[in-house]
């Protein structure tokens, strides 16, 4: 059976998201349905609502940074029951076999994963639909568990920032004593801060904007660096192992490399598309160091990095939203007028009619 559920969706790039009806796609056997209780605010929820990409499908109803209580499983269930605490990030599906599906890869599934909203569902074709409604049907492999004591509204961010920076920390090797640097604040730059200070790093923050240190410091860094101030860049010239730019916007990387240890890494986590200005390959080359990209994380790692937020008590710094306000909550976005993600209260969505 079919469930009517309420959301919020855009029914095209140029008309505010508005109230809208839908109906979720029956349980199957390995399904989970979920009470939907908070939903996090994601810059890709807006890039999509926009059509900024270009691969929008309307009406959207957008949302994966989701967290909710189980409210029923299907026959082949294994490990969730009603009641259970959990959460759904980014993906919903994947193939399955390809050898990234087989390594736990699934973010990097050749045939690329089922998003959790605005993708053609894998086996009966419809569109998937997001977290910003009251209750969603997700595959079990797919479904997350919220460890026991860890704040449900502050945890929801975590299902995409928190992988998102979770997952180079961890592929580059972050150990005690190593030598990180976050470039920008906002919501995926605080959460890298949270988990690399619980990691044992030292990390510095690089930004454009002085006046940032205080809060900075509270995060977790142990050093703030104007990125603008050449004596201060200067003066870290050659000390990072690892660099998390978390900027969503086209910026000169070029500074940032002399900052790099040999062997250095930047890993873009922020920005999809072309660099401007032009990355200088010179002092790369000769330093044996590299750009990367990140893209969120597998489940198992999705899952790993969830249970050590609940071991360090970490979540995101957040603004709780009602579902009504998401309009302005956009625009806000925009002018990175939020620290340091916004949660909407899906109860929120019984005042609508």
């Amino acid at each position: 059976m079919t469930t009517n559920t309420r959301a919020y969706a855009a029914t095209s790039a140029t008309t505010p998201l508005g109230p809208f009806r839908f109906n979720r796609r029956t349980p199957r056997n390995d399904d989970v349905s979920i009470e939907i209780l908070y939903c996090g605010v994601c810059h890709s929820d807006l890039h999509t609502a926009r059509n900024d990409w270009g691969w929008s499908s309307y009406p959207v109803v957008p949302g994966h940074e989701i967290v909710g209580r189980v409210t029923a499983v299907g026959a082949d269930v294994k490990n969730f029951k009603v009641g259970d605490h959990v959460g759904v990030g980014c993906m919903v599906d994947s193939c399955g076999h390809c050898p990234s599906c087989n390594q736990g890869e699934e973010q990097h599934c050749a045939e690329m994963f089922t998003m959790t909203y605005g993708a053609p569902d894998r086996i009966d074709g419809s569109m998937t639909q997001g977290g910003y409604s009251d209750n969603v049907v997700v595959k079990e492999h797919f479904v997350l568990r919220m460890p026991d004591g860890l704040d449900l509204k502050g945890a929801a961010p975590l299902l995409c920032a928190g992988i998102t920076t979770w997952s180079p920390l961890k592929n580059w090797g972050v150990k005690a004593g190593s030598k990180v640097a976050v470039v920008g604040l906002g919501g995926l730059g605080h959460m890298a801060i949270k988990l690399a200070k619980a990691m044992g790093a030292e990390v510095t923050l690089f930004t454009r904007s002085p006046g940032k240190e205080a809060d900075a410091h509270r995060l977790g860094a142990a050093h703030v660096v104007v990125s603008t101030d050449e004596a201060q860049m200067a003066a870290v010239a050659s000390t990072f192992e690892l660099i998390v730019d978390t900027v969503p916007y086209a910026h000169d990387l070029n500074p940032y490399v002399p900052t790099l240890a040999a062997g250095g890494t930047i890993a873009l986590v922020g920005f999809l598309g072309d660099l401007e200005p032009p990355l200088n390959t010179m002092p790369m080359v000769m330093g044996r160091k590299a750009l990367a990209g990140s893209l969120i994380g597998g489940i198992k790692a999705t899952q790993e990095m969830l249970d050590f937020c609940g071991e360090h008590g970490i979540t995101s710094d957040i603004e709780m939203i009602r579902m009504q306000d998401i309009n302005d909550a956009y625009e806000r976005m925009l002018k990175s007028d939020v620290k340091y993600r916004f949660v909407i209260d899906m109860a929120s969505l019984k005042e609508e009619a």
